[in-house]
């Protein structure tokens, strides 16, 4: 009996359930250096939320490298992998995502108007394995072109730089360009589709004689903001995007925080891993919004920014 009562503790404690290691899998369209602080923004929520890569998560990285015909063999690797959940961000990656699995929960770290591309039927209810943060494009399109605008009030022809693989720019152009024309000015649109395009088409316009250049928000610019930034500067155009590219040495940055966004992911993560099914978790709107200016950019370019449009900025790099 006394053996028994000794060896009772010892069963019960073999019998403890081991704590389950979160499996994450992360499908990313770029080089892991072109967004590595948003990597780390990601980390960083999913360290606040009590995941420590080593002891009980894992996170399985996939880089395309730039080459989004990768993607698919990338995704289905990480599906093959079982991972847990898959995030992501942009069009080419969450397609590759949808289309390699049905069942594995989906997280949209960034998506450019997530509707509109047709990763999700609405935000409220987003319907299929795909959830996560999204922005709406346009509007941002939009408010970058009046930005230009208000800082160089003459100028007319603008051209617009668009990935033409990303089916939801192609979709909001016609939008913009009627927008454009409420405000007076000349848009020209240039389409590319990988980072060896994108010389071909500042020298186009250049021929063209544009004033000004606005782009998206794209994956594809996000991670060659410092060359686009050159090739503005070369041909001497005044040059808006995201917010990195005033960083990068363009003219000015406007729109989304990505680093917010990718931080917010590991919310989507921990309510998935938690049970909650990604059909079950509205998708949300980015909110935090930034307007940086260069002025090293606006003194070689010879241009004088509006105190108007000083006043406004979140941050200005003297």
């Amino acid at each position: 009996m006394g053996a028994s009562a000794l060896a009772a503790p010892l069963v019960s404690s073999a019998q403890q359930p081991t704590a389950k290691v979160a499996r994450i899998g992360f499908l990313g369209a770029d080089s892991a250096s072109s967004w590595s602080s948003l990597v780390q923004a990601l980390r960083e929520g999913l360290r606040d939320l009590g995941y420590v890569e080593g002891k009980n998560t894992v996170i399985d990285f996939r880089w395309a490298e730039g080459k989004n015909e990768r993607l698919p063999e990338l995704a289905a690797e990480l599906v093959r992998l079982k991972v847990d959940v898959l995030v992501t961000y942009g069009a080419p990656g969450i397609g590759a995502a949808r289309r390699a699995t049905a069942t594995i929960p989906i997280v949209m770290a960034a998506s450019g108007d997530a509707v509109a591309a047709g990763h999700i039927a609405s935000l409220e209810r987003p319907g299929g394995n795909v959830t996560g943060s999204t922005f709406f494009g346009p509007q941002l399109w939009v408010k970058k072109l009046e930005l230009l605008k208000d800082a160089l009030p003459h100028t007319g022809q603008v051209a617009f730089l668009l990935n033409a693989e990303n089916a939801a720019n192609v979709a909001n152009f016609p939008g913009l360009a009627t927008a454009a024309r409420l405000l007076k000015v000349d848009l020209q649109k240039f389409e590319v589709r990988a980072s060896q395009d994108l010389s071909v088409a500042f020298s186009a316009m250049a021929k063209q004689r544009v004033k000004g250049v606005a782009m998206t928000h794209d994956s594809l610019f996000e991670s060659n903001l410092g060359t686009i930034a050159d090739l503005a500067a070369q041909q001497r155009l005044p040059a808006i995007g995201p917010p990195g590219l005033a960083n990068a040495g363009g003219l000015m940055g406007h729109g989304v925080s990505l680093p917010g966004m990718f931080r917010r992911a590991a919310y989507f993560v921990d309510r998935i891993l938690k049970g909650t099914k990604p059909t079950d978790l509205p998708v949300e709107q980015a909110t935090k919004f930034e307007l940086v200016i260069n002025m090293k950019a606006a003194k070689a370019l010879g241009i004088t920014i509006p105190q108007s449009i000083l006043v406004r900025a979140d941050r200005v790099i003297e």
